[in-house]
């Protein structure tokens, strides 16, 4: 015998109800993503940090001032970081930008592009290379004048609202956004906590906690792991480009890190990489061919280590969920919400799996969503 619930005419509208919320919350979140985009950064980044917060405040014994260290914890590592690679990368720019040059003013360069490359390719090659964004990118020695494009592409809502206010000042100030998005949050989120817990109604209160402790674990732990991941991914890309010759290799061996946060993301690299690589070997003595072969073998070696070890190892003990339904998700959640849908992927895949954990490995469902018992 079965314990389901027959479908009455109030449980359908209930059903129906639930259904059309949930489509309308969809869509509000896909049309305001572009806005939610900065506290959404903001939110992982204080999932991140608070272990660090409760461990400062253990010694500190005061909130606001463990929240003010792990912050400038954090800005004092990323400082020495740019000071370090700044100017590395600063040289690999205004080495790329030569090249450029020496390609599209039809020199020596240019003649061994024609000789090595397809007929077909050559003529893609400079119409990217003509394009006015690559050419300010490539052409300009100045890192702010980066840090603003790169704030155009992952804030474009928050850009909008700031208007023209300077490109320095408005990359400064999504940085800043997301700051205070992340310090106000760090520092209430304790009494969040403990204030929604204790709004709930008692009656559901216990197997709520429950479902809802399930997912907060997986989604910590899956997020400090893969950010673990990404930063090891990051060092060893951008070691590999080093050793082979790439031009911006740090560069972009640290970008491809980054875009590991989201699995599988990192893919994207590729592209960048082999027309990076196509440069090198037309100024240098190895020729495109050869390039391309060792850019790609830097890739499939990275990737090996990857998936055979530092998944396995370190995310691997954190979800037990497979990676080709983690693609998955990460594609219909992108495509329902775009790019804040590929960044809350994980997190809204762990509560559904929390909630088939719970109430259907478990053998819970339908009695798991009734009333405590004695209550």
């Amino acid at each position: 015998m079965t314990n389901q619930k027959p479908y009455t005419l109030d449980r359908v509208v209930r059903l129906t109800m639930g259904g059309a919320l949930l489509v309308g919350l969809v869509w509000l979140l896909s049309y305001l993503s572009d806005v939610l985009m900065p506290f959404a950064a903001a939110l992982v980044l204080a999932y991140l940090l608070n272990p660090l917060v409760e461990l400062l405040q253990r010694l500190v014994k005061n909130r606001l001032a463990a929240v003010l260290l792990s912050l400038l914890l954090c800005l004092a590592v990323g400082v020495g970081l740019a000071w370090a690679v700044v100017p590395l990368v600063g040289r690999e720019i205004s080495h790329a930008a030569t090249l450029v040059q020496n390609l599209a003013n039809n020199s020596d360069l240019a003649q061994k592009a024609a000789h090595e490359l397809p007929a077909k390719l050559l003529p893609l090659v400079q119409s990217i290379l003509d394009r006015p964004a690559v050419k300010e990118f490539l052409g300009s020695s100045d890192m702010w004048g980066m840090l603003a494009s790169l704030a155009r592409k992952l804030l474009p809502g928050l850009w909008g609202l700031l208007g023209q206010v300077g490109s320095v000042f408005a990359a400064l100030s999504g940085l800043v956004v997301v700051g205070l998005y992340a310090f106000f949050l760090m520092l209430d989120l304790d009494q969040i906590t403990k204030g929604w817990r204790e709004s709930l109604p008692p009656a559901y209160r216990r197997r709520t906690l429950e479902l809802v402790d399930d997912f907060t674990g997986a989604l910590r732990s899956y997020f400090r792991a893969q950010a673990a991941v990404a930063g090891l991914v990051g060092v060893l890309f951008a070691i590999g480009f080093s050793i082979i010759g790439l031009p911006l290799g740090i560069l972009l061996g640290l970008f491809i890190g980054m875009l590991n946060m989201v699995p599988y993301l990192q893919l994207l690299g590729l592209v960048p990489a082999f027309f990076l690589a196509v440069m090198a070997g037309l100024d240098g003595g190895h020729g495109v061919w050869m390039m391309l072969g060792l850019t790609g073998g830097v890739f499939a070696v990275v990737q090996v280590t990857q998936d055979t070890f530092l998944t396995p190892r370190i995310v691997g003990r954190t979800m037990s969920l497979s990676p080709a339904f983690l693609l998955l998700s990460l594609s219909v959640w992108g495509k329902l919400l775009g790019f804040l849908g590929l960044l809350l992927a994980i997190p809204f895949t762990c509560l559904v799996w929390a909630w088939y954990q719970r109430f259907v490995v478990n053998k819970g469902a339908p009695e798991q969503l009734s009333p405590d018992p004695g209550s």
